[in-house]
């Protein structure tokens, strides 16, 4: 169960594609990305989605860049134990302290170390960042739930794969 978490490993920002990524070559990315995760697939229908109501910037020439994958693929995560109404508030609580490099790379680092926490394959929490504001503890809170749910979803599957 715990293989595919111990070999996971989020695109930190300065590994994302940067030169222009169309709609499908984006969906295909992230879902392969966050495959062994097992969240729901993105599709391009919830990518427009997000750029009408304003979550993520338009594409550029019908491209999409660093910045946006960054967005999305928090987006196809956090979508599962928070509303868009909350992770757009996160969104703008972002924007007021960081820049996105700087808080896509945070979360990335945090999500794994929650990860290999909750699946047992390390004792203890790494403690990840230099503050510890309430944004931090928000933002926390959010990435212990979401990590709880793709615990979950691995031992349910478990369970459907021993019976």
């Amino acid at each position: 169960m715990s293989v595919k978490i111990s070999e996971f490993h989020m695109p930190r920002y300065h590994e994302l594609p940067d030169m222009g990524l169309y709609l499908d070559q984006v969906t295909r990315y992230i879902n392969q990305v966050l495959e062994p995760l097992g969240c729901q697939e993105i599709t391009g229908s919830m990518v427009s989605n997000y750029v009408k109501k304003g979550y993520i910037a338009s594409p550029v020439k019908k491209q999409y860049y660093a910045e946006q994958i960054a967005y999305l693929f928090f987006m196809a995560i956090a979508k599962n134990v928070l509303s868009m109404e909350n992770i757009s508030r996160l969104f703008e609580m972002q924007k007021r302290t960081h820049d996105a490099r700087t808080a896509y790379d945070y979360f990335c680092q945090e999500l794994e170390n929650m990860l290999q926490y909750i699946f047992g394959l390390k004792e203890t929490l790494e403690e990840v960042g230099e503050t510890a504001g309430q944004e931090k503890k928000i933002l926390r809170c959010a990435i212990i739930a979401m990590s709880h749910i793709i615990y979950l979803r691995y031992s349910f599957d478990a369970m459907d794969t021993a019976d």
